[in-house]
């Protein structure tokens, strides 16, 4: 296994969350460096989301705590967001009732008028020149690949330093997801750390720098997502393909 790296910009150490009986995580530890992208994957029910929204604060953690740059982060999800994480939410969420725009500029608000706000929305539209086409129209109207579009763009208003994607290709046609995941490389590129479950085990691996692979809230396995790729077990059980 690949051990957590010394300096990591976020780390998540012994994470434990329940709900009720159901013990979701289980002691599961992740770290991420500066400018990497990390995935998680595994099948429905491995504690994927759970651990996101541990991480951000959305569900109450039994055990564990959440460092960045080594300072341990809050447990109220406008301090996590404050202190530079972003999470696109599993299913998008955009506000259907209002603009693209206006969605756009509630992602800015946590910055409380910190920045260049003009100079970074034309950084999401440069992403996703089709959320400049349709500024003025209701995100409700949007496809569904153009919410996802929206819900990264408006996430990215934040300015964080991690980006945090739940499930980013549900319901997504394979054509719109390789779109969205090339964007997501070239905004990794340009700086921004990126965290990533998701289901889609061959997407996330090809996108990612190294991988953790969960199970019924444990950890199963982890490292570099190339030697995961070939693994004989992760292609059988994630990749379907037969092992010979």
């Amino acid at each position: 296994m690949t051990p957590a790296a010394a300096g990591s910009l976020l780390e998540a150490r012994n994470i434990h969350v329940s709900y009720g009986a159901i013990k979701a995580l289980q002691g599961f530890s992740l770290s991420l460096n500066e400018r990497e992208i990390v995935s998680v994957i595994g099948a429905n029910g491995a504690g994927k989301s759970t651990f996101m929204n541990a991480v951000m604060g959305m569900v109450k953690r039994d055990e564990g705590d959440v460092f960045l740059d080594g300072k341990r982060l809050s447990r109220k999800s406008y301090r996590v967001v404050q202190s530079g994480l972003s999470l696109v939410p599993e299913g998008r969420k955009v506000f259907a009732p209002l603009t693209v725009l206006e969605n756009l500029q509630i992602g800015a608000f946590p910055r409380a008028g910190q920045g260049n706000i003009a100079k970074d929305m034309e950084w999401v539209f440069s992403l996703f020149p089709r959320l400049k086409e349709r500024k003025d129209q209701l995100a409700g109207t949007l496809s569904g690949g153009e919410q996802q579009m929206l819900a990264i763009g408006r996430a990215l208003m934040a300015r964080p330093r991690v980006l945090l994607l739940d499930e980013p290709s549900l319901g997504l046609a394979p054509i719109i997801i390789c779109d969205i995941f090339a964007e997501l490389r070239r905004i990794n590129e340009e700086g921004v750390s990126i965290l990533l479950v998701e289901q889609n085990a061959r997407q996330a691996l090809l996108l990612s720098h190294r991988a953790y692979i969960l199970q019924t809230g444990r950890l199963l396995k982890e490292g570099v997502s190339s030697d995961l790729l070939a693994d004989p077990e992760i292609k059988e059980a994630y990749l379907g393909t037969k092992s010979r």
